[in-house]
């Protein structure tokens, strides 16, 4: 058993840690060409949770394929919606006390009911998405 000199373990750990950063770099290359697949939207209806969990006046947000869905209990019922604006896509949110949804980001209101803008810059309405209740869960996306 030969023994290892200092200048053989200098030698290895310099080419350790050079194998280390060249693999710190290469992993973000290869992920940016061969990216994780991520639906635009769901083919299928994404569980939300149980409907008892969602008191009217209320709201969850949860992934719905690459961006957000909100879901919102109204006195009329569930309704939910992408979350992103369409003003320059900030993240909107409901606000209870409003009883809009909101974008914090330009002033954006829209209506619960429908999606519509009731003030600011966005253009156009909120996605609309299809909400369903089914064994007490509550489901969006997919064929309503």
């Amino acid at each position: 058993m030969s023994e290892i000199t200092r200048r053989q373990f200098v030698k290895l750990l310099s080419q350790g840690l050079a194998l280390v950063g060249l693999a710190a770099v290469a992993a973000p290359v290869v992920a940016f060409f061969f990216p994780a697949k991520l639906e635009e939207m769901p083919g299928e209806p994404v569980l939300v949770g149980p409907e008892i969990d969602l008191p009217e006046n209320e709201s969850t947000t949860i992934g719905f394929g690459r961006y957000p869905a909100l879901v919102i209990h109204t006195s009329e019922g569930l309704k939910a919606y992408s979350a992103v604006c369409t003003h320059f896509a900030c993240i909107v949110k409901w606000n209870k006390e409003l009883g809009q949804i909101a974008c914090p980001c330009h002033e954006g209101y829209f209506d619960p009911q429908d999606g519509r803008v009731l003030a600011g810059p966005p253009p156009t309405p909120l996605l609309s998405l299809p909400v369903q209740v089914i064994d007490g869960q509550i489901y969006i996306g997919g064929e309503a």
